[in-house]
């Protein structure tokens, strides 16, 4: 018996050393098969472009293709909950972000929880907000805009998109921050917005360089200041709004790459090494500076941190603005 009880004891413990050194070899040699990411939104914006530029990248470096599947819909629910439960590989990737975040105060019962149930791989990019209004507007700095609303409290018009997305929280942490009272309209997309803006329905605007830079080059629309938390470079000459004597506003957007919960950390280690090289590109940084992208390479560990500071940091607008959670 005693005999028998060591021979499976043995037995037992080949077994575990050969799946050990087989799971190390897997790991070893990644990806030895294609890469999907996972991206929430549809093709064609601006979060498909630059990932599909990082993909292309980490094709040829990691010599397998990585590429897009786009899943758009329910707030990035649907491409949330596909990637939640795919193996945890790291041969599915999910694009996320500061969105993620926000999410968690949107919801009564959030669908996921970002830090639980994905692992974080590497930011990718930070993007500012710019306030806008139409070219030739007398409100062309933030001290005139504050000061008119204070005047004129309830007369303002502020213009943003989607209620709960971060150029909807921007604009309310604008209202906080300045004390102004200033009315919110929210539009369905950035060209409603730049309509509005033009026709004069809407004083002030927040949104992202890249869809507004066709109008601010057209000299239809004039950018007042901007969110981040140091000068453009795209927009020499722009204040920022925490210069403007506001210090306690900047808000900078960001996503990055994640995968399911319990993707092995050399996996994870080996993808946030390649993904900060891919960042480094002269050619990455100059296509996304185009479109108004600062590259933003990090370790797992310092995007869980961003992650942690952000939803915080929302949780507090939302609670504050009263937005209804779903």
């Amino acid at each position: 018996m005693r005999r028998s009880i060591r021979g499976l004891g043995l037995c037992s413990a080949l077994l575990m050393v050969a799946l050990c050194v087989g799971t190390a070899q897997a790991q070893s040699g990644y990806p030895d098969k294609p890469v999907r990411i996972v991206l929430p939104y549809g093709p064609g914006g601006i979060a498909d472009v630059t990932t599909r530029l990082v993909a292309q990248k980490l094709s040829e470096r990691m010599h397998q293709n990585f590429f897009i599947d786009n899943r758009p819909g329910a707030g990035g629910i649907v491409a949330a909950k596909a990637v939640m439960a795919s193996p945890a590989d790291g041969y599915t990737l999910f694009l996320t972000g500061n969105g993620a975040a926000i999410n968690e105060s949107l919801f009564k019962k959030p669908p996921y929880h970002v830090l639980t149930d994905f692992s974080s791989v590497s930011m990718l990019a930070e993007f500012e907000m710019l306030l806008v209004t139409k070219a030739g507007s007398k409100l062309d700095t933030v001290a005139k805009i504050v000061a008119y609303a204070k005047e004129h409290p309830g007369k303002l018009n502020f213009g943003a998109i989607n209620v709960g997305s971060t150029q909807n929280l921007s604009a309310e942490l604008f209202r906080m921050t300045t004390g102004v009272k200033a009315a919110l309209i929210t539009y369905r997309t950035t060209p409603e917005l730049v309509t509005a803006l033009l026709r004069g329905d809407v004083d002030v605007g927040f949104d992202y360089l890249a869809p507004l830079r066709p109008m601010i080059v057209a000299k239809k629309l004039d950018v007042i200041a901007t969110s981040g938390d140091h000068p453009d470079p795209q927009l020499p000459g722009v204040p920022l709004v925490k210069d403007s004597g506001y210090p306690d506003y900047v808000v900078t957007s960001w996503n990055g790459i994640s995968g399911p919960a319990g993707v092995p950390k050399p996996i994870i280690d080996k993808l946030s090494k390649e993904i900060g090289a891919v960042l480094k590109l002269p050619e990455i940084k100059e296509k996304m500076a185009g479109l108004g992208m600062e590259p933003r390479p990090t370790t797992p560990e310092e995007m869980d941190e961003r992650t942690k500071h952000d939803i915080a940091k929302w949780r507090v607008v939302v609670d504050k603005a009263g937005i209804p959670k779903q």
